[in-house]
């Protein structure tokens, strides 16, 4: 069977048009999402947490039930915007900057606030701050060399913190207030263990991204 010349020229018309057409954008994800939606209303509940927190010096027994209550509800959207960004593809930079933020905001005020009130020591509170401030740097270092994803250790350690801190809010006593800081006392020690681990990871990770470059140039 023969082919006409025509055919032959439309072909390869449409094979050079296909060549020359744009590449299909991927779809842009709106800024304005429920994930960021919940990560924004988390960072807008950490000043009327603190304000409840220190009603009355922080002795009024309905308001330490209210901040605790706002704690609560500000540590369950960092559950579910994370997991619907990844569900649905929301995932946006802004989301990625703002969500560890809002993170360390709400946990760093509940705990700078429990030290000043005198219900948390003081060492408890610069040990979790410090080791969240020095892997957040490390995080910024380590980026231009490779990813660490999040394990379950670091997911464990934050609902462990979470929950001793609701734990130490609410005005309990005897058995209950014990509990918070036996609570407390293992989150501590998850903190510690995972940073630990961090730097690990980080380590392999730049030794990593730094022999991947060193071939790239051979």
């Amino acid at each position: 069977m023969s082919v006409r010349p025509e055919e032959i020229d439309r072909g390869s018309d449409a094979a050079a048009l296909a060549r020359a057409a744009p590449e299909r954008a991927e779809p842009q994800v709106p800024l304005l999402n429920i994930a960021n939606v919940l990560t924004i209303a988390r960072i807008a509940l950490v000043p009327l947490f603190v304000a409840a927190l220190f009603v009355d010096g922080g002795d009024d027994t309905r308001w330490r039930i209210i901040a605790a209550a706002v704690f609560g509800l500000a540590a369950i959207t960092d559950r579910f915007d994370g997991q619907l960004a990844r569900k649905y593809g929301l995932v946006t930079d802004f989301g990625k900057l703002a969500d560890p933020i809002a993170d360390k905001a709400l946990i760093g005020s509940a705990l700078i606030g429990l030290s000043i009130l005198g219900d948390l020591p003081w060492w408890i509170t610069l040990v979790i701050c410090g080791r969240e401030i020095g892997i957040t740097l490390l995080r910024l270092v380590v980026v231009r060399r490779g990813v660490i994803p999040a394990g379950r250790g670091g997911k464990l350690k934050t609902l462990v913190q979470s929950v001793a801190i609701a734990l130490l809010l609410l005005p309990l006593s005897g058995v209950f207030a014990t509990a918070g800081m036996v609570l407390m006392y293992a989150a501590v020690a998850l903190t510690v263990l995972t940073g630990l681990d961090y730097v690990g990871q980080a380590g392999r990770v730049w030794l990593a991204g730094g022999r991947a470059r060193g071939e790239s140039r051979s």
